[in-house]
């Protein structure tokens, strides 16, 4: 948490530094709103948060990288709600001056799951979103957003659609034939190695590696083929310094810029 926000210091002491020189206001960079989309036939609603950012700028993804802002929702505003899903379509890794992000550029549809507390009754999304937006520099930017989700609303939206055909793979899909972690001490942390038995990709795959605990931190990965599988070695830190449970089986890896993107839950010992 310490590390996040000054991380978030940083960019507003940046962005209030260049501001003079820019003309576009940040209201005129992303434009958001809530698409209603419809009820699906478990009784769940399909809706979508959608971003349009203009030319050059981008968004960050649930795991941004060392170099990122995380998005944070804060649904506030809603009725006949349980709970709220975002389904992640797969991003694309940035490189700036040696340091990565991962994210979206020019457009972000976010398919939203949201359960209901009665299946049959209409219902109401709202809230704010706080995001990271980045071109020539990065900055937090919050959002308001809010909209009705009518019981009736039976037919598909074809942009959030587009967006769910976007999700990763998951590994059974992707063949992937096992995946194994190797956990060993550090000098700050312990040392992760995750090996992943799977068709051999593009060369050119990155990986996200990510746990169930918010309060550990992982870095950002090393990646590459051995021996016919993709390794990922990286560093799992605790962000007050005390002592790692890492549980294996909870981990979240996701491997992009591959042929296909394709997200893994679990390894073996």
């Amino acid at each position: 948490m310490t590390r996040l926000l000054t991380l978030f210091a940083m960019l507003l002491s940046l962005a209030a530094m260049t501001a003079p020189a820019r003309a576009e206001s940040y209201d005129n960079v992303v434009q958001a709103e809530l698409r209603p989309g419809w009820r699906l036939p478990n009784g769940d609603h399909m809706a979508a948060l959608h971003l349009r950012l203009a030319p050059g700028w981008k968004t960050y993804w649930r795991s941004p990288g060392e170099a990122g802002i995380p998005p944070e929702f804060q649904w506030r505003g809603t009725r006949n709600t349980r709970a709220i899903t975002p389904q992640w379509p797969a991003p694309v890794v940035f490189w700036q001056s040696g340091m990565r992000s991962i994210g979206y550029k020019g457009e972000l549809v976010l398919p939203l799951r949201v359960s209901l507390k009665d299946a049959r009754g209409d219902a109401r999304l709202g809230g704010v979103v706080d995001i990271g937006i980045c071109k020539d520099v990065c900055m937090p930017h919050r959002v308001r957003v809010s909209v009705d989700l009518p019981a009736k609303a039976t037919r598909p939206d074809p942009v959030i659609a587009a967006a769910l055909a976007n999700l990763p793979f998951s590994g059974a899909e992707a063949g992937v034939r096992g995946v194994s972690c190797r956990i060993a001490p550090a000098k700050k942390g312990v040392g992760l190695e995750v090996a992943i038995d799977m068709p051999r990709g593009t060369g050119r795959e990155e990986t996200v590696i990510e746990t169930r605990d918010p309060a550990l931190w992982v870095a950002d990965p090393d990646t590459g083929w051995s021996g016919g599988r993709l390794v990922a070695r990286t560093t799992v830190r605790h962000a007050s310094g005390g002592a790692i449970a890492l549980d294996r089986s909870a981990l979240r890896i996701t491997v992009l810029g591959g042929s296909m993107p394709v997200e893994i839950k679990g390894c073996a010992g």
